[in-house]
């Protein structure tokens, strides 16, 4: 049985092998490979007045590394370059050959995409363009014949931290840039905000340098010093005369990062990123309107989706996998991870057209969904991202043998227990209160590698039960423990527990805020 002690000590033994704990350790930019010679290539060709072209990618990550370069761009006054961010729709992803035959440049840079462009590089080749690729996602045996090539991935690269996002990979692009072209004064800091979106958004493991960075950025967010965060806090009721209202790293995780995903998602990626480049309030607004759009219609087709599936899962599937012809591709990696959360397993959905299916992979725990495809690959076309979420596409007469694969090779894992791996473990009900909510939320930031604690309330009296929300899926309880009152949500609930009974309950603390005033809520995870 816990108490507030232990809660801390087990949530502190997290961080027991974290080598980055502040920002003066983070490690210095000669230390990631290939940054330096990239650096040298576009020193070269800023020097020499070439035309540039940043290719980004249409999700936050790649927003978030496309809008840090061309802000350093703008930042020292060159003006001979453009940035692509490839529609998911009519571009695919990431660099191709169409994209490079449609660039009029002498230099490309690719931010968060590239290390399996092979085609596009060999094009590059072909018409004399000059090619830097950043990316951090896993690379193949063989690499792509780029002038550059900077990924903390790669088998020669000894940078200090490997789990970073593309926005990381970008920020010490510009770091070694800063020290190629002798900007000595250069705040590098500025850019924090963007790294905490990116990093969050792109569900990396949130210790060691990330956790650092992700602090930072949050104070950084919270300066207001980029208006397209004071159109948000306007936008969602947390600006005040004084903007006092502070985001949280929560905020980051379910309001700020699905807003500038939903442009990708739904429409154009250059929505979004225009929208972090702001130079003004009512610019922001203006495009936060349009991405506001985005995002309600992301919701819409989601819920549609997320119905349409759960009614196709099998529940002696180990590993769900769901496909149908057309399906909106932006939705289907955000389908795939409610469908993981329900029915705690891993999931992928995928999208068929014509000869082509494409799928987005989630996992649950610390389980790695990357190695499960990568057992199955001879029933793939291609596939990449990180061990909780990936990518992959299949042709459609494949994916009976892709499932049945899957779920063989997952025959012998037990997903209920990896499900729980967050559970903390018992907690007394005299432990739950402000003091506790406040040594929780001195381990934030909470998401992967870190997951926010999950405690155990044993046989907890059901005082109330609620329904709650418009349309009825969630719950709001009263519940009593140890001669103490609790309130508590069930969120997408399960199951509705009567009135009267005693139930095992696991949770996470919260909370409340409501008309000014704060209270704290359990906010319940499963029944038992």
């Amino acid at each position: 049985m816990l108490d507030k002690p232990a809660v801390a000590t087990l949530l502190s033994q997290r961080f027991l092998g974290d080598k980055h704990t502040s920002l003066s350790q983070l490690p210095l930019p000669h230390t990631m490979s290939g940054a330096k010679k990239a650096a040298s290539i576009i020193a070269a060709s800023i020097k020499n007045n070439e035309k540039i072209a940043i290719v980004g990618d249409y999700d936050c990550d790649g927003v978030c590394s496309s809008a840090i370069l061309d802000e350093f761009f703008c930042d020292i006054g060159y003006e001979n370059y453009k940035v692509k961010i490839p529609n998911r729709f009519k571009d695919g992803y990431g660099l191709n050959e169409s994209i490079v035959s449609e660039l009029d440049v002498q230099l490309i840079i690719t931010v968060d995409n590239g290390i399996t462009a092979f085609e596009a590089a060999n094009e590059c080749k072909k018409r004399g363009i000059k090619l830097v690729i950043t990316d951090h996602h896993m690379p193949l045996d063989e690499l792509p014949r780029a002038d550059a090539l900077v990924d903390p991935q790669c088998k020669d690269n000894e940078f200090a931290f490997k789990e970073i996002c593309g926005a990381q990979v970008a920020w010490y692009l510009v770091a070694a840039l800063k020290d190629e072209l002798g900007l000595v004064d250069y705040e590098l800091g500025k850019f924090t905000d963007l790294l905490a979106l990116a990093i969050i958004a792109d569900m990396m493991e949130l210790k060691d340098m990330n956790r650092v960075l992700v602090r930072a950025g949050l104070k950084q967010i919270n300066s207001f010093a980029r208006p397209c965060f004071s159109a948000i806090a306007r936008l969602s009721g947390k600006e005040s005369f004084t903007f006092k209202e502070s985001f949280t790293f929560d905020d980051i995780s379910f309001l700020i990062t699905p807003l500038i995903n939903s442009a990708g998602r739904m429409d154009d990626a250059t929505v979004s990123f225009e929208f972090l480049r702001s130079g003004n309030l009512r610019c922001a607004e203006g495009l936060l309107a349009k991405i506001s759009e985005c995002n309600a219609v992301r919701k819409e087709r989601e819920k549609e989706l997320f119905e349409l599936c759960a009614k196709s899962v099998s529940e002696n599937d180990k590993v769900v996998v769901v496909w149908g012809e057309g399906w909106h591709e932006g939705v289907i990696g955000i389908v795939a991870s409610r469908l993981a959360r329900m029915y705690k397993r891993p999931a992928i959905v995928f999208s068929i057209d014509g000869q082509r299916a494409k799928g987005s992979a989630r996992s649950v725990g610390k389980f790695d969904i990357l190695a499960l495809i990568s057992s199955c690959e001879s029933f793939v076309s291609s596939f990449g991202g990180h061990k909780g979420a990936a990518g992959l596409v299949a042709e459609p007469s494949k994916l009976v043998q892709l499932k049945t694969a899957l779920n063989q090779a997952c025959s012998n894992v037990d997903f209920n227990q990896i499900s729980h791996d967050d559970l903390l473990g018992d907690i007394k009900a005299d432990c739950v209160d402000s003091e506790l909510m406040d040594i929780i939320d001195s381990f934030a930031p909470y998401g992967s590698k870190n997951p926010k604690p999950v405690f155990a309330l044993r046989s907890a009296l059901v005082v109330s039960v609620n329904t709650l929300g418009s349309e009825g899926l969630h719950l709001r309880l009263v519940l009593r423990a140890d001669n103490r009152c609790f309130e508590a949500v069930y969120f997408n609930f399960e199951k509705r527990p009567a009135i009267g009974v005693r139930i095992d309950v696991l949770f996470i603390l919260g909370r409340n805020y409501f008309r000014g005033q704060e209270s704290l809520q359990l906010i319940i995870q499963e029944i038992l």
